[in-house]
């Protein structure tokens, strides 16, 4: 029931995000580089991997956030954001 449940909310994200792309006519890299507007998920899961929080004397900085991911983040609203300190 549980892994159901999970692979409904991942189908959902993924066609979430898709149809945000197609209707922005935006698009973003894959594996190799190239635009696409039909990103896998678990692509975009990866580009987030190596992201790190850092707390340094009470100061939270993210590392490794490059204009690829804070490109991939806008598509995700608000709280997207906040939890990644851009807004």
């Amino acid at each position: 029931m549980v892994m159901g449940l999970c692979l409904l909310v991942y189908s959902r994200v993924q066609r979430a995000l898709r149809q945000y792309l197609k209707r922005g006519s935006q698009t973003i890299q894959n594996q190799l580089g190239k635009p696409t507007a039909t990103p896998t998920l678990r692509w975009v899961f990866q580009c987030f991997m190596s992201i790190h929080l850092l707390t340094l004397a009470s100061l939270k900085q993210i590392s490794n956030l490059s204009e690829q991911r804070c490109w991939i983040i806008q598509f995700f609203g608000a709280p997207c954001g906040k939890y990644y300190l851009l807004w």
